[in-house]
């Protein structure tokens, strides 16, 4: 006689369920038991994804203080170490930005990681129609690459700006805390800096257009008829992001700001 109806089958797909999990094993809570799926990855990478779109738009805009001179710019230096003071402890809410900025990193990561082996163990599905394929195809093709060039970058940005460790090189200056405005000045005067922040900058650009157009197919957002204004935002996102970024090092280098 066939297998009995009222055997259990395993799951169809491999993208459905992460890769440890068998019969039998002790049921997790419910957020861990979530994010070891697929979907729970993807929605993960969705999230942390808006926060550092966010972190990015926002962060630009207000460098854009720049261009108004080295007392603004300083003063909003200043501001965000004053956030919610007296409520909180100067720089207290700082860091705790800081803080939860890099764990929404690590968890993009991470998650893009275990997605990853996920697929590379499942079969092949093909979620995505020709078209959808066709817009994303050259950004998600180099994710991996523009992801590593932007996290080298976020570390040299950091070691440059904010602990200063590498502001001075190549310079005949020093790093002068509560002077970001003359700190900025000084890494962007370094021509091989200035490079690497506009190349950055522009994977940067391309890893913002996939991560904003995908953002929308892990959260179940896929239809046909919102593909025009996706593709609109991601690229109106990237641009801006981009354009304001690397006017920063260009200004310098033009001699516009100094």
């Amino acid at each position: 006689m066939a297998q009995s109806i009222t055997s259990k089958r395993a799951p169809v797909s491999g993208t459905a369920v992460g890769p440890g999990r068998s019969r039998g094993t002790k049921r997790k809570p419910f957020l861990l038991d979530l994010y070891s799926t697929a979907l729970g990855k993807k929605y993960v990478m969705a999230v942390t994804g808006i926060m550092m779109i966010g972190f990015v738009v926002f962060h630009m805009v207000g460098n854009l203080k720049m261009f108004i001179g080295a007392e603004d710019f300083n003063h909003y230096g200043e501001f965000l170490r004053e956030l919610l003071v007296p409520i909180a402890p100067r720089t207290v809410v700082l860091w705790i930005m800081r803080v939860g900025l890099l764990a929404a990193t690590l968890l993009h990561i991470h998650s893009a990681y275990g997605l990853t082996v996920i697929n590379h163990r499942a079969r092949a599905v093909k979620y995505q129609s020709p078209r959808d394929y066709q817009v994303a195809n050259f950004a998600s093709r180099t994710m991996r690459w523009s992801g590593i060039i932007v996290t080298l970058f976020v570390l040299w940005h950091l070691a440059d700006l904010t602990w200063g460790t590498t502001n001075a090189v190549g310079t005949e200056g020093t790093f002068v805390r509560g002077d970001p405005y003359g700190n900025l000045v000084r890494s962007f005067e370094r021509v091989p800096v200035s490079l690497f922040y506009i190349v950055a900058n522009i994977a940067l650009g391309i890893h913002l257009f996939h991560g904003v157009w995908s953002l929308f197919q892990s959260l179940g957002i896929n239809n046909p008829r919102f593909n025009a204004w996706r593709r609109h935002l991601a690229v109106g996102i990237a641009s801006l992001v981009v354009v304001g970024n690397v006017s920063f090092p260009v200004a310098v280098l033009a001699g516009v700001v100094g």
